[in-house]
């Protein structure tokens, strides 16, 4: 990487910047906030019948024909759940949807509005806010929602980015996390651990760049879990294939804060244990080959790395077939009485208490 200054009234510059011509900062106050607000949401396009008003109005007017109405929230701040140095703006806007889309897919159901909301100081630019409203809008056009209003405002520090999502769901197929039964199937979808992983790569080359800025940082090869960490997606196809093998879980969860902490919440408010089995869990071989480079136990990166917005879910034992061979579920475990509590077979055949060693939010 080139040798760079910063001046104070600049957006951060991400860490995987390239060479070449400086871009363009323009300060924000230019427009104001109304001149900003057409300016980000000028090609802003609604995808669902059911949002009757959204962005120009006091409030947005949505219409869900008797169908339950499922809303989340999640926030996102500079230097606590995102650090500017090295997280490109546009996949910031990204990964912002994507997370708290997530949340919906989890209750089974599907995500219809989104409302943004971004709090930040002067050293973003107009330039920035464009940056993060287009991976706002790759995102809202990948999983077909809507952008229908939100908010924005200084801040002295940094950025906070706020997130609401409603969806929509059948009563009778929206599923909660206290529904899980003795003798049920722990399953979980896709592979876990890599984002941990690649903020591991992330955080590598930013100590690297600090004390040696003109070094270019070394990303090649580590594709697959920078983006597991930069820029995941949420898994919209499993609720489908979930329609399409007549399956409803009985328990369900998404892994944004590691699987221990996610099945512990489910056996919480069931009032459940579990066993979960420790060579059970999946993981990408890219991730295990990185692990061993930065000698961490991939289990560890598992249970308590986070961010791999993948499903937890609990299944009746009766509806094990479904899910045995297919190449989305991985079965890891099952669901045990409360007294049990929450344990983990090891490959050694050892059982030990599991512990919520994944995110804190304080």
């Amino acid at each position: 990487m080139t040798e760079e200054t910063q001046e104070e009234n600049t957006s951060p510059q991400p860490l995987s910047q390239g060479e070449g011509q400086e871009p363009t900062k323009t300060p924000v106050s230019e427009l104001g906030e109304f001149g900003l607000i057409d300016r980000l949401t000028a090609s802003v396009k609604l995808n669902h019948s059911s949002t009757i008003k959204g962005i120009g109005d006091d409030a947005a007017v949505m219409d869900f024909d008797g169908m339950k109405t499922v809303i989340s929230t999640d926030m996102y701040v500079e230097g606590i759940h995102f650090d500017p140095v090295y997280t490109p703006l546009q996949h910031l806007g990204y990964k912002a949807v994507v997370g708290s889309i997530s949340d919906i897919y989890a209750m089974n159901a599907t995500p219809q509005q989104i409302f943004v909301s971004l709090a930040f100081s002067s050293k973003y630019t107009i330039e920035a806010m464009d940056a993060i409203y287009a991976g706002i809008q790759v995102a809202c056009d990948n999983y077909k929602v809507d952008l229908a209003g939100g908010d924005t405002t200084s801040a002295l520090h940094g950025l906070v980015i706020s997130v609401t999502v409603t969806g929509i769901a059948k009563a009778e197929d929206i599923t909660y996390r206290s529904g899980a039964k003795v003798h049920d199937i722990l399953v979980v979808t896709g592979d876990l651990g890599g984002a941990y992983l690649g903020l591991q790569i992330l955080e590598r080359e930013k100590r690297i760049f600090l004390e040696h800025p003109t070094v270019r940082p070394e990303l090649e090869g580590f594709d697959y879990i920078l983006k597991r960490q930069l820029r995941p997606e949420a898994r919209k196809d499993i609720i489908e294939i979930f329609a399409d093998l007549g399956i409803k879980p009985s328990a369900m969860i998404d892994i944004s804060d590691g699987l221990s902490s996610e099945l512990m919440h489910i056996c919480k408010q069931s009032g459940v244990g579990c066993l979960l089995h420790e060579d059970k869990i999946p993981y990408d071989n890219q991730t295990l080959e990185v692990a061993h480079t930065f000698k961490i136990d991939p289990t560890v990166c598992a249970l308590n790395g986070g961010e791999d917005y993948e499903l937890l879910f609990t299944l009746p034992v009766a509806q094990h077939d479904k899910v045995m061979n297919h190449p989305d579920f991985t079965i890891i475990g099952y669901i045990t009485e409360a007294e049990e509590g929450c344990r983990l077979l090891t490959r050694a055949g050892n059982r030990h208490a599991l512990e919520a060693q994944g995110w804190k939010h304080f």
